[in-house]
C-alpha cells in the first residue's frame, strides 16, 4: 500500500496512520511489538488505537570471534529466545566449540539489562496463539527486523505482521517470506534514508521510551481488569 504523502511529520503521525491499516486486528487482542528505541512512538500509537499490549523485542547480534561486526547470527528477545543463525556466514568462520552457546548467553544477558532499564523487569509478553505485529520506524536493509521475524515465528503467533510507514520496496517485497502479512505506507523511490521521509526524526530518549511504556502499561491493566469483571 502507499500513503498519498512524501513524509510524515514525526513517529507519532505515522503510527497513527498506520494503525488505520491494522484497526482489522483490534478485536483479536494482538500484541504490538515495538522495535527500539525509534520503533516505541509509532508502535505506541498502533498499540493506542487498537488497545493492545506494547512490549519491546531486542535483537542482538552474534559476532564471529574477534570479529564483532560480522554476524554469524542474532538472539531474539521473547517469553522464549529464539536463537537465528546464518548458516552461511558459519560456512565461512571457524568457530572454536561453545562460542555460539557462550556468546548467547551474554547477548541474553545484555538483553535482560537493557529490558530491566526500559520495563523495569517487566517479563516479555508470550506471543504463542496470538496476533503478533512488529513495528519499527522504517527499514533500509532490514537484517534487524528479518532476524526479529525468524524469531518470532518459532513463538508460533497465530499470525506474523510487520507493520512500518517507510522501506525500500526491494526490501519490503524480500521480507514477506518471513511474516503473515506486510503493511508499509511508503516505498519510495530511490530510497536514501529512513530519516528523510520524517521532518522530525529527532532521536528517541531513553526517558520518551520508558514514558510510552509505562502509559501503554495503563490500558492494559484497565483492558484486563475489565475482561475479569465480565466474566
Amino acid at each position: 500500500m502507499q500513503s498519498d504523502v512524501l513524509s510524515f511529520w514525526d513517529r507519532a503521525e505515522a503510527g497513527r496512520q498506520l494503525a488505520q491499516h491494522l484497526m482489522i486486528y483490534a478485536a483479536q487482542r494482538p500484541v504490538i511489538l515495538a522495535l527500539p528505541r525509534g520503533g516505541v512512538p509509532v508502535a505506541y500509537e498502533v498499540a493506542k488505537a487498537l488497545r493492545a499490549p506494547l512490549d519491546l523485542i531486542f535483537v542482538r547480534k552474534i559476532g564471529a570471534p574477534g570479529q564483532a561486526e560480522f554476524g554469524l547470527g542474532a538472539v531474539v528477545d521473547g517469553a522464549h529466545p529464539q536463537i537465528v543463525l546464518n548458516e552461511d556466514a558459519l560456512d565461512h568462520v571457524r568457530v572454536p566449540p561453545g562460542y555460539i552457546e557462550e556468546e548467547t548467553q551474554r547477548q541474553l544477558q545484555e538483553i535482560e539489562r537493557r529490558r530491566e532499564h526500559y520495563l523495569a523487569g517487566r517479563c516479555p509478553v508470550d506471543v504463542a496463539g496470538r496476533v503478533a505485529i512488529v513495528v519499527d520506524d522504517g527499514i533500509a536493509t532490514g537484517g534487524t527486523v528479518r532476524a526479529a521475524l525468524k524469531g518470532l515465528s518459532r513463538a508460533r503467533p497465530s499470525r506474523l505482521i510487520l507493520a512500518v510507514p517507510v522501506a525500500p520496496a526491494d526490501t519490503i517485497e524480500r521480507l514477506r517470506a518471513e511474516a503473515d502479512e506486510v503493511v508499509c505506507l511508503m516505498t519510495p523511490e530511490p530510497f536514501y534514508a529512513v530519516g528523510e521521509h520524517y521532518d522530525d526524526f529527532r532521536q528517541t530518549s531513553d526517558r520518551e521510551v520508558t514514558t510510552l511504556l509505562d502509559e501503554a502499561q495503563r490500558w492494559t491493566k484497565e483492558d484486563a481488569h475489565e475482561r475479569h469483571q465480565s466474566s
